[in-house]
């Protein structure tokens, strides 16, 4: 896909999308597309989700991975998280089930390529979500997770996990995800992008 305007709308960037080869997100006015993952990537991201739908199932969440688009309305932010767990029904975007507005959980794996946007700049924007409780960080080429969990308006909390025996408790649901599973099948030996 060619992109020749300088700026576009979220009208014409979701008109844009739904033609597109590839994914893109869309960021303020500008259209920035998604690199491809590596296998590490990818490992992880389904290893999250198998964990989060499995522990769930029968309860009141809904997971779901990097092909469900989510709208920031504050910031003008279509983004595609890794893993994101909705509490109750998803609230969609006007009349498309692609697009969801009110995550209570988002994960994201890092990448040399995105892992200062992902901390940085998507990070606040993440935060202007009222129904988000929890980021979680993981990096993709070493034992390192970090948690961020909502503790009032104003504060969230940091903690590092960078042991294979560490277990996360979760802060926005009952769930608790052990580094071990989280890195199930990942080789650190592996080149990242």
């Amino acid at each position: 896909m060619q992109l020749l305007q300088k700026s576009y709308t979220p009208d014409k960037y979701l008109e844009l999308e739904e033609k597109a080869e590839f994914r893109s997100e869309y960021r303020n006015g500008e259209i920035v597309p998604i690199a491809g993952g590596t296998t590490n990537h990818n490992q992880i991201s389904g290893n999250v989700y198998a964990n989060l739908k499995f522990a769930l199932k029968g309860q009141d969440y809904r997971a779901y991975i990097s092909d469900v688009r989510l709208w920031i309305p504050p910031n003008r932010q279509y983004i595609y998280p890794d893993v994101m767990l909705i509490q109750g029904e998803p609230i969609y975007l006007e009349n498309t089930t692609s697009t969801v507005t009110n995550p209570r959980l988002i994960v994201e794996v890092l990448s040399k390529s995105t892992k200062n946007y992902d901390q940085g700049d998507k990070f606040t924007y993440y935060r202007s979500i009222p129904e988000l409780q929890e980021y979680i960080l993981i990096d993709q080429s070493r034992y390192h997770v970090m948690q961020y969990v909502k503790t009032n308006a104003e504060q969230w909390l940091l903690t590092d996990y960078t042991q294979a025996e560490a277990i996360i408790k979760l802060g926005s649901i009952d769930l608790a995800l052990a580094l071990n599973d989280i890195y199930d099948r990942v080789n650190f030996n592996e080149i990242e992008e």
